[in-house]
């Protein structure tokens, strides 16, 4: 099985943040940095923005 790639735009939806504050976490190392898919082109695996979500679901509580 093959796992999906996000690209930015559904990043930002998946996760409710602005690239801005994106690029800004993977700078400093709290966000999962993208996989390069091309020359200009980059996305992100589906597993590691769920585990991303789910760390930040389990330190809210």
């Amino acid at each position: 099985m093959q796992e999906r790639i996000y690209r930015r735009p559904d990043v930002e939806k998946l996760v409710g943040l602005s690239r801005s504050t994106l690029y800004a976490m993977m700078a400093e190392g709290s966000f999962p940095k993208p996989v390069k898919l091309g020359k200009r082109a980059v996305g992100w695996r589906e597993t590691d923005l769920h585990i991303w979500l789910n760390n930040r679901l389990n330190n809210a509580v």
